[in-house]
């Protein structure tokens, strides 16, 4: 019983990194109908930020809220930048192309996302300090809770429930609900479109970038290519709980993020990673529409 609640507990840690990175696929999937390929990518520079700001202010402040909330910042504000340029420049005028050239077009940003990372950042794995000093918690005799687990799980927790405050009960939020109904009907209704898709896509990169950063404080080696298999991991996420749908993606990862420490911890590790594609086939062939999706007629 106690190693299922250590699992249960690595496992909540890890679907909350997921869920944030899930909650960027399925925003701008639900505004645009685009998977943004990218996304993994934006995830590994929010990382690179938040080392390179953890760098510069670490020898002014103590490991503690302050210096969290400086280096978290500067993630999530140069993620946000990135997301914004990369839909300006990338995906704006692709914006009526077939969904064939967007796709493309998204690959061939990740591509160059993680590559030209390789040239700037170098290609050797660099270690993230932590941000707050190290404690144990132990629950019964064997169950152990660190304080990075407890900051990640919080962290995340606030960043969704802003979140779900911006979508459900902001003036934004209903456009963005009205641009996924109908892009062409909410320009007709005086929505400024192109304003609502650039703030969905900043929001969607600064969660990556939140998450990018949480993820090296759980796992601290960052590296260009880190981004590729949390990036699918969590579009699996999204895809498992309803793509387009902002609870779905959530409940999506935190299951994807308890059925892979289950998975590690009573079977073996080495098929801890397959794990997310046997769910998305499996989903795909029983349930294509998610967890909490709904199905969509297209006209052709």
């Amino acid at each position: 019983m106690e190693e299922f609640i250590q699992h249960t507990i690595n496992g909540l840690s890890l679907g909350s990194i997921y869920a944030l990175v899930a909650l960027g696929y399925t925003m701008v999937f639900g505004v645009l109908q685009l998977i943004n390929f990218a996304h993994g990518d934006i995830f590994m520079v929010g990382s690179f930020f938040g080392l390179y700001a953890m760098r510069f202010f670490a020898p002014h402040f103590q490991p503690g809220p302050v210096l969290a909330i400086l280096v978290m910042g500067c993630a999530m504000t140069a993620s946000a930048v990135l997301g914004v340029l990369i839909e300006h420049l990338g995906y704006k005028p692709m914006r009526r192309a077939p969904r064939i050239n967007i796709l493309i077009t998204a690959i061939g940003i990740s591509l160059f996302l993680e590559y030209g990372g390789q040239l700037v950042f170098g290609a050797s794995p660099q270690f993230f300090p932590p941000f707050f000093e190290k404690t144990q918690f132990h629950i019964f005799d064997s169950v152990t809770i660190d304080s990075n687990q407890i900051s990640i799980f919080l962290i995340a927790c606030l960043l969704m429930t802003a979140l779900q405050f911006l979508v459900f009960k902001t003036q934004f939020g209903r456009s963005m609900r009205a641009l996924s109904h109908s892009l062409d009907t909410a320009n007709l209704i005086g929505i400024n479109v192109n304003q609502v898709i650039r703030i969905t896509f900043m929001l969607g990169s600064t969660l990556a970038g939140a998450a990018g950063v949480l993820y090296a404080l759980a796992y601290p080696k960052v590296e260009p290519l880190m981004g590729v298999l949390p990036g699918l991991k969590a579009f699996v996420a999204a895809v498992l709980g309803g793509i387009g749908n902002i609870t779905g993606a959530v409940i999506g990862a935190l299951i994807l993020g308890l059925s892979e420490t289950y998975v590690a911890g009573y079977i073996s590790s080495t098929y801890r990673d397959a794990l997310a594609f046997i769910i998305l086939i499996i989903v795909l062939l029983v349930r294509p529409s998610g967890l909490l999706g709904k199905k969509r007629i297209e006209k052709v």
